[in-house]
């Protein structure tokens, strides 16, 4: 059992470093916009628009990540299999159709803690993006 949670907490560790890549990949992006986009809709909304698309992509590898480990240790059937049952977990959905064998099970509710963590560091980064679109840092409040 503490050999699987130290694969986990591998796991968890490469997802944390992929998505610590990422937000620092966006943020440096976004200092290089101008310093308010405030009452610009598209140039705002295209902020808004490429920061999702970072993220979800951010989340996508974290899920190959798991997915790949699940069907090289053939914890699923396939790769396909791998990916969905990795996705479901990721994002806490679960269905429940696919399940990993005994011996793995717990990894996989290390894969989905991990899922709930990056979510919510991804959650800061839009909170960020929302700042710097309606000047929030400088203290003034938004125009409606």
């Amino acid at each position: 059992m503490l050999s699987k949670l130290f694969i986990a907490w591998c796991l968890m560790a490469l997802c944390v470093t992929i998505h610590a890549i990422g937000l620092t990949a966006a943020f440096r992006w976004m200092k290089r916009r101008p310093a308010t986009i405030e009452g610009r809709f598209w140039p705002a909304a295209w902020m808004l628009i490429c920061i999702a698309g970072w993220t979800i992509l951010m989340h996508l590898l974290q899920i190959a990540v798991w997915a790949f480990f699940y069907a090289w240790k053939h914890g699923m059937p396939d790769l396909p299999s791998a990916f969905y049952f990795s996705a479901v977990t990721y994002t806490t959905t679960g269905y429940g159709d696919l399940v990993l064998p005994k011996e793995w099970r717990l990894v996989g509710g290390v894969e989905a803690l991990t899922g709930i963590l990056m979510c919510g560091l991804s959650t800061g980064l839009f909170f960020a993006v929302f700042a710097k679109v309606f000047g929030l840092n400088r203290g003034s409040a938004p125009t409606t």
